[in-house]
Formats: structure tokens, sequence, C-alpha cells
């Protein structure tokens, strides 16, 4: 079941329906990023070079040329760490479009979900860019720390992302209480298609498509769980 949620997901990502959706993610977080980019540069040439005139009051201009560079460095390696956080904020912004496409597409004769609150899409999307910061944070520590174990890094975003995104595609055909109960129930399955979206993020380059692929992934799963619920009372 998980993994031909997530089979059927991968494939799915580049697939024509979900063109439309990847390119606007990924023409979004771009613009994001280039007005990251003008406005941090902006913001260290307005602080850092009079402090450091300041601080050093006959700096030679040469400095003033490295220090340039040494920032345009440090800023271009926190851009680096800033894309697959800000294209988890802009894709959450789309993943009912995404759910829409996996519904009608792979289940055309099921009733289709209902849209979630635009506010509660975007607590999501905000949930979701919290934990791809934690995600890099650890992964940065378990870089710069031998001895860690990186098992700490897919337990704690694998029971995060697997419950976020699940209660997302259950709450399209259920009430808040009723998807959280019906995550409890299978809290194992929803753990270990968590690590799977977990292990998708670990993957540079690829992390950027994580939200599409796990919301496409969990309707799948989702609705492999609501078939097992219905055929419960005719096995009982």
């Amino acid at each position: 079941m998980i993994f031909d949620a997530a089979r059927t997901a991968a494939l799915e990502l580049l697939s024509p329906p979900f063109r439309a959706v990847f390119i606007k993610t990924l023409g979004l977080t771009l613009l994001a990023l280039l007005a990251l980019w003008f406005g941090l540069t902006s913001l260290v040439e307005w602080l850092a070079l009079p402090w450091l005139q300041t601080l050093l009051p006959g700096m030679p201009s040469w400095a003033g040329w490295l220090g340039g560079i040494v920032a345009a460095i440090a800023l271009a390696f926190g851009m680096a760490l800033l894309v697959a956080p800000v294209t988890a904020v802009i894709a959450g912004l789309f993943l009912d479009e995404v759910a829409d496409v996996v519904e009608r597409t792979d289940y055309p004769a099921d009733p289709a979900g209902r849209a979630m609150p635009a506010l509660r899409s975007l607590v999501l999307a905000i949930k979701f860019f919290g934990v791809v910061i934690l995600g890099n944070i650890v992964a940065l520590l378990l870089l710069l720390v031998p001895g860690i174990n990186i098992a700490a890094f897919f337990i704690v975003n694998g029971y995060l992302l697997g419950r976020e995104f699940f209660e997302f595609a259950a709450m399209r055909f259920r009430g808040e209480e009723e998807a959280r109960a019906l995550r409890r129930r299978y809290a194992g399955t929803v753990f270990l298609s968590g690590l799977v979206i977990a292990a998708f993020l670990a993957v540079p380059l690829l992390n950027l498509l994580t939200p599409l692929f796990a919301a496409a992934m969990m309707v799948h799963l989702h609705k492999a769980i609501a078939a097992r619920e219905m055929a419960r009372p005719a096995r009982g």
C-alpha cells in the first residue's frame, strides 16, 4: 500500500496534468528567491559596510572589495539553504490543486474532495516550512558533528510529514477530528509513509518537489485506507 502510493505519486510528478502546478511552483519560487537575494544584499550593504568602515577607518579599498566577495559567498550559501523552505511555503499553497489532479485522474468515479479553507492551507504551508527548516538544521549538524545518528532526522521528519500530509488528504473528505482519528488508527502506516517522504526530502534538488510528492502520495494512501475501512463491515 505504502510503496504503491509512493511509486504512483513519483510517476505522476512530471506527468502533463501536474505540469501547470509544477511550473507555477517553480516560477513563484524563483521570483521569491530573487526578491530575497536583492533584499539580503541591500541589507548587508546597508548594515555591514558602514560598520566595517567605522571599525576600520583606514581600511584600504581592496579590503572592502574582499569583504564584498566574502559577503556574497555567505549570502549564496544562505540562499542555498533557503531554497527548500521557500519552495515548501509556495508549494503549500497549491496542495489542493495537486489533490484535485490526482483525484480527477486516478479516481474519476469517486466524489471529489473539498478544498481546504485558505487559512488551514496557509497553516499547513507554514508547518511544512518549519519542518523543512528543522530538517536543514539537523542535516547541517549531522555534517558538522560526527557520531550523531541520522536516524533522528528521519524519525522526526517522518512523523511530522506523515501526520500533516495524511491529515491534509483525509480532511478533503472528513472532518478534522475524524481525520485525526483515522490517522491515529493507522499510525504505523502513516509514519512509514512519512519516512518515505523524509527520504525524498533528504535528496538535494529532488527535495524541491517534496510538497507536491507528499500531497499526491497521501491522497493515494488515504484512498487505499478509506477502501479498507469500507470493506471492514463486510468482513465482520
